[in-house]
């Protein structure tokens, strides 16, 4: 099996059947006390030109939509068409509600969405891959109106069907709904990632397929999902982080292959995850054991 090898920023990972491996050649580059996010005021300017001239005609700064639902909260990414991340809070007693049923609700596009911007269920039609949710379904079947909102495609992403979104996704999935039982809850941000991967002539590309007529929607590489599990016993926050390709992969291949560092994630997303009190920390798979097995006879 040939594996192929993608930069997470300050660690590679390996996209088939290999988790995360090599190593720290990027961290110097990235001083850990450098800021990860800025924002400058426009400010007016009295010299012999206004750089900022062009705001008096338009303002291209990028937008990312905030969506909160019902269940979940979606940051939407005009560009890519998929969300930035989706995040959501799961307990024991919201999981216990069942007045949701899956047979009723349908794949929708986000009419709060510009529609220059707007994922279309024609882009999906045909192409090949599974719409899949972001944050599963089956994570808030508390209303009926929850659930149907998890079909909006601001919570979709393009994600191959067998062997990932059927499967090993869906596994993952009920690994995290399964934390419940021990922790007080569990919040959740899953996203998609575009990692660059070593190509035959020693460089490091970008590639990733886009779908739709004209194709407008992009299909992930990657995806990351960060876990914040309350422990009321020690008033503890612990914390889990994965990057899992958006491939086929095989059933024998451990979760824990698939943790990644949130530092990693956070310079190959540019987002901002640090947990605001540290000292309240816990590794989640010193915690419990991370392991997805169980579940995959359960789908």
């Amino acid at each position: 099996m040939t594996r192929k090898t993608f930069s997470l920023g300050i660690l590679t990972i390996g996209a088939i059947g290999g988790g995360l491996f090599g190593a720290l050649y990027f961290l110097q580059k990235f001083p850990k006390d450098s800021p990860l996010s800025t924002f400058k005021k426009i400010e007016t300017h009295n010299g012999i030109i206004n750089p900022n001239r062009i705001f008096d005609f338009c303002d291209p700064r990028p937008v990312h939509d905030l969506i909160v639902r019902k269940g979940y909260t979606s940051c939407y990414n005009r560009q890519t068409r998929v969300p930035v991340w989706v995040s959501i809070e799961l307990t024991s007693k919201s999981l216990a509600e069942n007045k949701g049923n899956r047979k009723y609700s349908k794949f929708k596009e986000d009419e709060t969405i510009d529609s220059r911007f707007r994922a279309k269920l024609s882009d999906y039609f045909r192409s090949g891959y599974d719409r899949g949710h972001i944050i599963a379904a089956a994570d808030v079947k508390f209303s009926q109106e929850a659930l149907d909102e998890t079909f909006y495609l601001t919570n979709i992403s393009p994600q191959v069907g067998k062997g990932f979104n059927r499967d090993y996704w869906s596994y993952y999935e009920q690994f995290s709904r399964s934390l419940t039982s021990k922790f007080e809850s569990v919040s959740i941000i899953n996203g998609p990632l575009y990692l660059p991967k070593e190509c035959p002539d020693g460089k490091w590309r970008v590639e990733y397929e886009m779908i739709g007529n004209p194709p407008n929607v992009a299909v992930p590489t990657h995806f990351f999902s960060i876990i914040y599990a309350r422990d009321t016993s020690d008033d503890t926050v612990a914390v889990g982080s994965f990057v899992i390709p958006n491939t086929v992969i095989d059933d024998n291949v451990k979760l824990i292959e698939f943790a990644a560092p949130i530092n990693a994630i956070e310079r190959a997303s540019g987002l901002d995850f640090t947990y605001k009190n540290e000292k309240r920390q816990k590794e989640l798979c010193k915690a419990v054991e991370c392991d997805i097995r169980k579940f995959m006879h359960n789908t």
